[in-house]
């Protein structure tokens, strides 16, 4: 019995052979292109976008408040000028032997990609910077995205996260949590001395105010511990040790906290929570989704989230010989997409950026303001998404766990 492909062969012993089997199999690769897209294309739903709705509830984009009736293009300019990672293909082998592409499973990876860039972004060039197509880019943003080319040594490329992986338990193909690569984003961290950031993890549900503060601030430690111990032409001891600049300044804090706001939905108790938390100037967004097939998600309007989907399949980028980056598929030039706000996953990592100790203190003392937050301690220990209900006695015994470490409690009822 002939297979489906079987009749190309009979159909090119016609006359004209040639230029009908040439005409065949250009249909044949184009129907596989457009199969092949359909299974990558699975959530971006092309067919289906929509422009932001008609309305006069506040567009929130990563701190920032828009009219969608008056500033349509300001926010397509906001959404526009984020970097947008996405699925590659025929990028050099994870490895040097591993995948050439990370379709199918590398989403939640992108993800963390677009939240890390997102705060090198606001590190070297500021929250208001926009992009523009096909005008000369400034030296730090191709830096940046020098950071994130499909490269071995490249700071936070594909490679890097999926190696690093590794050691979280996650074989290179294997499908991210949120927490996995918020671990991996902090380590990785380390190796970049250009941005200098510290990229702290919360976890137990919990900030701990002074552990951060030493993190961004290590020379406190050693003036404090100097100062048990005199002092050397003027300078506590071990602190005359450090560059001035390393004195001077906070290093820039990305704080990312993995949440699980429900079992299997959402816990409609937090929604409003959630929703202001991308009200908040520091914010960075959300990564989280749907089960296995992870969003970026930048802000809201009504009940719906906004989002950023890495689920196309682009081809891997090579910068030129000048050093530029070709960015046009860095940049989602389409309307973004729109998800209600009950369909999220309940796993998700909620990212802050604090470039200052002014903008760390600021936003602590909003987030107790929003979340209700109980302080502990003199204010040294603050639970995050924490507020009181009463509920049955059946509904006491539910304990809400992070699915990747199940020691991880988030939330306590």
């Amino acid at each position: 019995m002939d297979t489906p492909f079987n009749f190309l062969p009979h159909i090119v012993q016609q006359p004209n052979a040639q230029r009908i089997n040439s005409f065949i199999i250009t249909i044949f690769f184009l129907f596989a292109s457009l199969f092949v897209a359909t299974l990558t294309y699975d959530t971006l739903r092309f067919g289906e976008f929509e422009d932001f709705p008609e309305t006069s509830e506040p567009v929130w984009i990563l701190g920032k408040e828009y009219n969608a009736l008056t500033e349509k293009d300001e926010i397509l300019s906001d959404v526009t000028s984020r970097l947008w990672f996405t699925y590659r293909k025929n990028f050099p082998p994870i490895g040097g032997t591993g995948p050439t592409s990370d379709t199918g499973w590398g989403c939640m990876l992108r993800c963390g990609q677009m939240i890390l860039g997102e705060a090198l972004m606001c590190r070297h060039l500021g929250r208001d910077w926009r992009w523009a197509r096909e005008q000369k880019q400034r030296e730090e943003y191709i830096s940046i995205l020098n950071a994130f080319i499909d490269k071995k040594d490249s700071y936070y490329s594909i490679h890097q996260i999926a190696q690093m992986g590794v050691g979280e338990g996650k074989p290179i193909g294997q499908w991210y949590g949120p927490n996995t690569v918020a671990q991996v984003l902090k380590k990785l961290a380390v190796f970049d001395t250009w941005s200098r950031l510290v990229v702290h993890v919360a976890m137990d549900n919990t900030v701990i105010i002074e552990e951060i503060k030493r993190l961004c601030m290590p020379w406190l430690d050693l003036a404090g511990e100097a100062a048990g111990e005199g002092e050397v032409n003027g300078c506590p001891e071990g602190a005359c040790a450090l560059a001035e600049e390393e004195t001077a300044l906070w290093r820039p804090l990305v704080l990312l906290i993995p949440l699980r706001l429900g079992l299997s939905d959402i816990n409609e108790a937090y929604i409003e929570t959630l929703k202001q938390c991308f009200m908040l100037p520091q914010s960075l967004g959300v990564i989280g989704g749907k089960p296995n097939s992870a969003h970026y998600f930048i802000g809201y309007v009504g009940e719906e989230l906004i989002y950023l989907d890495p689920h196309t399949t682009q081809p891997a980028v090579e910068p030129c010989e000048d050093g530029q980056v070709p960015d046009d598929t860095y940049h989602c030039q389409h309307p973004p997409c729109r998800m209600h706000i009950c369909e999220l996953d309940p796993s998700i990592a909620a990212g802050f950026f604090c470039k200052t100790e002014d903008d760390f203190d600021d936003w602590c003392m909003r987030i107790r303001r929003v979340c209700l937050i109980p302080l502990f301690n003199k204010a040294r220990f603050w639970g995050i998404f924490s507020q009181t209900y009463y509920f049955s006695d059946s509904d006491r015994l539910e304990r809400f766990f992070d699915s990747e470490d199940e020691e991880f409690e988030i939330l306590s009822l």
